[in-house]
Formats: structure tokens, C-alpha cells, sequence
């Protein structure tokens, strides 16, 4: 007898839907607005606030829908596991993974634990030896009192601010999983940035050793902050992304690194263009499970259009392995 596969399918659901859903105790990876994760039942899911999502009929905003990815065929031998994290336990992630399988994991945005995975997760043990895709979990940006949380299904509907949740979940040795990623930036030749602390706003920084007021640099030289900072973590590319410049202060959707050099990446010559390229290459890929960008999402003004066979949550950051910015990550579940 073959193992039976193991398969995601992803939609769109009302809360009563997702209610009769989880009674039939199926594991769920879910994003919803809070107001709708606070009404779940405890079962066998893991969830992040977000409001924004790419659904079959196209880009859209809502409150009253979830998106959820239902992982279908596990076997009873060896169920998915569901696990809580905070920053001092995070880095066993990916040693708490299946042998031979794959994670999802979600992560409040600005929260000490998004802080501990984005600075150290290429450090943590076992990490790269097995696959680790998910999201960081978010508010409206339109709404001014906002904070980024994560739900854990045993839990019911327990929300969490400082903690990440992750569902393990193990494949038969007749299938494997892949992580891929579309980035379309990389650094452009001006001057190389660094910044005086670590986190996720900086007001002071070097340009090109001389310290400067980063938000003047960038209104002096007109940056275009639709492009974000790349830099060299451990020989990746990574985006870290600006959300807003206020009050003489940059926010930005992932940490940056004091020690580390960045410069903004190279314009693209049409960003609507170029991503919407991208994602035909792809466009016939077996996916799995899939996250973007908000800033895909807000500058190729994807509400309302379709992007195909990707769906899913909308998110504040992106996970393959580490902590990515202004990216689509996906999942792809092959036969061997």
C-alpha cells in the first residue's frame, strides 16, 4: 500500500463555515482580522491578524472573511504538532520539526519574537536542513490603534502578542516539500547605510560613515520608499522594507541591524509590470501554500485582480527559512 500525500487547498471563509470546519477537527493554518479570530473555537489551528488577502476572485480587504489552508491526508502515525513560541524558545523551530517534512509558522509583527527570528534565525540549529514557510501577522494600516497578534487553536481563541505559533507537519518519504521565493530587488549603487541600533525605527544613521538624519537623507535625495534596503544576512539577499517616514523617524516592517550594510535597492522600470512577469513564470506551479507583500499588494495594486493559483494571507513580512520583506514565498508538495 502507498502512503497516502499530503495536500493543502486554500479559501476563503465565513466564521460560521470556519466554526463547522474546525469541529470536524481537520488542521488549519488560518488569517482573519481579530475581531473574527476571537470568536473561534479551540481545535486543531494556528492563526494571524491580517485583514488583507489574495482570494480566487482577486485582491481584497475584509473583515468578516478568513483565509484558510487546510492541511488534508497527514497521517494518524504521525500527526502535525502545534506549538507555541516566545523569543527565548523560537530558535528551536527547526529542531522541533519533522525528520522529513515542513513548517508553518506565523509571527506578530513588531513583537520580540518577529525581532529574535529576523536577527538569528540562520543561526538556529538545524535551520536550512528542513523546510520553514509562514508570515508575519498584521493590522489595517487605514486604523490608528493597531497590534499585530497570533492565535493558537488549542488554546481557543487565546490571541498572543509576543509569541509566534507553528504547526509541524510530516510528509511521507514518497513526497517532499520546496520553498521558493520571488524577490524582485537588488542593491543599487549609492551609498552603503548603517544603522546606530537595531529595530524596527531608526532616526540617526552612517551614510557612507558619516552620521545623518536617515529620514532627511531620504527627502533630500527624493528616495522612492516603495523600494526597500537590501542587504547581504549570511549570503542572502534580504529586503527590509520602509513602512512610513514621521516625525523625523523611519518604521520599517522588518529590524535592521546595526553592523550590517545596506543600500536601497535599484528601481525597477515597472514595478506593476515586473512582478505581474514574475508570477506568469510560475503561474502553472503545483502550489501548496503562498503569502505576499503588503507593498506587493498596495503598489501593483492587486485589490480587486486575480494572481492566479496564488492565495493566501496578505502579510507584514514573509518566512522561507528567515524573515524576507517585499517578497511572494510559496510552497510547492512534489511526489519523488
Amino acid at each position: 500500500m502507498t502512503d497516502q500525500l499530503v495536500s493543502i487547498s486554500g479559501q476563503m471563509l465565513e466564521l460560521d463555515m470556519l466554526k463547522d470546519l474546525i469541529a470536524t477537527g481537520e488542521f488549519l493554518s488560518i488569517a482573519a482580522d481579530e475581531g473574527l479570530l476571537s470568536q473561534l473555537p479551540s481545535g486543531n489551528w494556528i492563526a494571524g491578524t491580517i485583514p488583507y488577502f489574495m482570494s480566487e476572485q482577486g485582491g481584497l480587504i475584509s473583515k468578516e472573511k478568513a483565509f484558510v489552508h487546510r492541511i488534508q491526508g497527514v497521517s494518524p502515525a504521525t500527526p502535525p504538532r502545534l506549538t507555541i513560541y516566545d523569543k527565548n524558545s523560537i530558535s528551536r523551530i527547526a529542531k522541533d520539526a519533522p525528520p522529513h517534512g515542513f513548517t508553518i509558522v506565523i509571527l506578530p509583527a513588531n513583537s520580540d519574537v518577529h525581532l529574535t527570528y529576523a536577527q538569528k534565525a540562520p543561526e538556529f540549529p538545524n535551520m536550512f536542513f528542513t523546510p520553514i514557510i509562514g508570515w508575519i501577522s498584521g493590522y489595517n494600516l487605514s486604523e490608528d490603534h493597531h497590534l499585530a497578534k497570533v492565535g493558537f487553536g488549542p488554546g481557543g481563541s487565546m490571541l498572543l502578542d509576543q509569541q509566534a505559533v507553528a504547526i509541524h507537519v510530516s510528509l511521507p518519504e514518497t513526497q517532499h516539500a520546496n520553498i521558493n521565493i520571488i524577490n524582485l530587488f537588488n542593491e543599487a549603487d549609492g551609498p552603503e547605510i548603517e544603522f546606530l541600533t537595531t529595530g524596527f525605527e531608526a532616526k540617526d544613521c552612517k551614510i557612507n560613515g558619516e552620521v545623518a538624519s536617515f529620514s532627511d537623507y531620504i527627502e533630500s535625495e527624493g528616495i522612492d520608499t516603495r523600494l526597500p534596503l537590501v542587504a547581504d544576512y549570511s549570503g542572502i539577499k534580504v529586503n527590509v522594507s520602509i513602512q512610513k517616514v514621521q516625525d523625523s523617524r523611519v518604521s520599517f516592517y522588518a529590524p535592521v541591524f546595526n553592523g550590517i550594510k545596506y543600500r536601497f535597492a535599484k528601481p525597477t522600470q515597472d514595478y506593476v509590470s515586473e512582478f505581474n512577469s514574475e508570477m506568469q513564470k510560475i503561474h502553472d506551479a503545483k502550489i501548496a501554500f503562498s503569502c505576499n507583500c503588503i507593498l506587493n499588494f498596495l503598489y501593483s495594486e492587486l485589490e480587486g485582480k486575480s494572481t492566479g493559483t496564488m492565495v493566501g494571507p496578505i502579510t507584514f513580512g514573509e518566512i522561507a527559512y528567515q524573515l524576507l520583506n517585499q517578497t511572494l514565498v510559496y510552497l510547492d508538495l512534489n511526489e519523488n
